[in-house]
């Protein structure tokens, strides 16, 4: 069954969440008095939700830009 509209619109912006979140975390501008192990598992989580929410075949024509390069830098990142 297709995403409505409305379902199109939240989870894109929900992976515009994700992309913030993998980007501060990296960045050390967000969990930074966290572990390592935390910050890596929260990284890795919000990239899968986005390889999988890419992945999904009804998208119209937005974007994913901004989403392959969090991707990219999720995939990239070790937690130290």
């Amino acid at each position: 069954m297709a995403r409505t509209a409305e379902k199109l619109a939240q989870d894109y912006s929900a992976m515009g969440h994700s992309i913030s979140l993998i980007t501060d975390v990296i960045a050390g501008n967000s969990m930074a008095e966290d572990i390592a192990a935390d910050r890596q598992d929260c990284v890795d989580r919000n990239t899968q939700h986005l390889e999988l929410m890419k992945a999904k075949s009804d998208w119209g024509s937005e974007s994913f830009t901004a989403t392959d390069s969090a991707i990219s830098a999720g995939n990239g990142y070790t937690a130290s």
